[in-house]
């Protein structure tokens, strides 16, 4: 018991949930610059800073980035906004989801999609389009009265 405990302790002292978070934000940081890289090689481009700069600050109409910025995105120590995203996948011909998250990213959610899609008739469809045209304080009564249903009647297997 006592050793169990011990244990317990020693994995709650060494878990910082700070220092996961950031680290995590930090991998997917690192993981949009390798997605960056491979497009830029992909579309023609040396994936090198002043190319990134120069090829972004011709098609984007906001405000220029600057080296640093660029710099800092191809290092994985940030991630653009999502409006400089965009220009950044329109420029390089890739999806900006794919460019944000990952191909995989984009197929989990397309595979999601299409079995939503393949679940539901049109009378189905029609009646969730209405649910959705509804006031909000009735969408909540509709979610109460669905969520009863399926408490009182669960699904089997």
């Amino acid at each position: 018991m006592k050793s169990i405990l011990s244990s317990i302790v020693q994995q709650t002292v060494q878990f910082d949930p700070r220092r996961n978070l950031t680290s995590g934000v930090m991998e997917h940081k690192a993981q949009f610059a390798e997605r960056l890289k491979a497009a830029m090689r992909e579309a023609g481009y040396e994936p090198r800073p002043s190319v990134l700069e120069r090829g972004f600050n011709q098609r984007y109409w906001g405000r220029s980035i600057t080296f640093q910025a660029a710099s800092r995105w191809l290092r994985g120590e940030s991630i653009p906004e999502q409006d400089k995203l965009e220009v950044l996948a329109e420029w390089l011909r890739v999806e900006p989801q794919a460019l944000r998250f990952g191909e995989t990213a984009v197929k989990r959610v397309k595979d999601a999609q299409a079995r939503w899609d393949a679940a539901l008739n049109q009378e189905e469809r029609e009646t969730i389009e209405a649910f959705l045209n509804l006031p909000a304080p009735q969408r909540k009564i509709i979610r109460e009265v669905i969520l009863t249903f399926a408490r009182a009647y669960p699904a089997k297997g």
